[in-house]
């Protein structure tokens, strides 16, 4: 059986498992190219939005941090006067396949977890689909949005964009370098070239962006309003709950501030049930905000999630202004 710690073994370590599938990523390494010079050269119709369009992703399978830096972007121009909408494939979601706004109480297994997260966390206007293109569109029309973020889209060349950013893992990087199914690649590392920014979460290489997090206090699940300090839990055994790509700097803060944890890993959008997070030990159970959307319904006075922000340097923000003047000054070209 293919577990993911076998996977990952032969991603992020020499296995040798990984030459056998090398043709297989080298076929798939062609296919990518095909399809992009499909686009590039017009062969194929790229949609082109009346707005500027963002896009955040990665080139690698797993969790790198897109969604805080989709956040901060969002919190970001609003500062700025704009009016963002954000649009996403929605994964997880049962109805990731048709167009449909999402608002901070949505049902994150009809929606997804992660465009639940953003709406609450931005209260702007969110949408998932997977033409993106329809999505964006109906933000404009409906919610007067003069900007799209889209999370998750570098990959999704058939929407037209104006700024691309690229978030990768510093800690983990590229893994051995394949593409799929021999590496963690969607694409090869040469496409970061393309892009207009290159973030790292965690640590930062040359010509990189680094996103640092920031955590907040404990949030109650049952009550928002009601929050406390991750030292008041120090020296305690809790119960940590992870349903995301790669939970090791979240059991790590959790350690480091004294928490003996019993960790319980799950799946990346794992659908939760209340058999998952519900303890008879009377313990303190803690998760991720992106878990937490998903476990409201059924959780107690013992349950908690643990909120956290990007931090981008001043670099990055100086950039940002700077291309966005090119767009509106109709110097930029995509």
């Amino acid at each position: 059986m293919l577990t993911k710690q076998f996977i990952e073994n032969i991603w992020y370590s020499k296995h040798p498992f990984a030459i056998v599938l090398l043709p297989l990523s080298w076929l798939y390494s062609l296919i990518i190219f095909l399809r992009r010079l499909c686009y590039q050269s017009g062969l194929i119709a790229v949609n082109q939005i009346d707005v500027p369009v963002i896009i955040v992703g990665n080139i690698s399978v797993g969790g790198t941090g897109k969604t805080p830096l989709v956040i901060w972007l969002a919190d970001y121009f609003k500062k700025k006067g704009y009016k963002p909408g954000i649009i996403s494939r929605g994964y997880g979601g049962k109805l990731s396949g048709k167009s449909q706004q999402v608002r901070p109480d949505s049902n994150p297994d009809l929606v997804g977890d992660e465009p639940v997260l953003i709406a609450k966390r931005t209260n702007c206007p969110v949408a998932i689909a997977v033409q993106r293109r329809r999505a964006a569109e109906e933000l404009i029309e409906y919610c007067d949005c003069d900007l799209i973020l889209c999370d998750d889209g570098m990959q999704h060349y058939s929407l037209g964009r104006d700024i691309e950013i690229a978030v990768i893992d510093g800690q983990r990087r590229f893994g051995n370098g394949h593409c799929l199914p021999a590496g963690p690649l969607r694409e090869p590392i040469s496409r970061l070239g393309n892009v207009d920014f290159v973030v790292s979460k965690y640590i930062a290489g040359r010509h990189e962006y680094k996103m640092e997090y920031t955590y907040g206090d404990l949030v109650s699940l049952m009550n928002p309003d009601r929050t406390q300090p991750i030292s008041s839990l120090n020296g305690q055994s809790v119960h940590a709950i992870s349903g995301i790509g790669n939970p090791d700097r979240y059991y790590s803060y959790l350690r480091n501030n004294k928490l003996h944890i019993i960790s319980h890993d799950f799946p990346d959008h794992h659908p939760f049930t209340k058999n998952d997070v519900i303890f008879d030990d009377g313990l303190a159970v803690v998760m991720t905000e992106k878990d937490a959307v998903k476990c409201i319904n059924f959780a107690t006075e013992n349950h908690w999630y643990l909120p956290i922000s990007a931090r981008l340097p001043d670099s990055f923000t100086y950039r940002l202004e700077a291309l966005m003047k090119d767009i509106i000054d109709g110097q930029k070209t995509t």
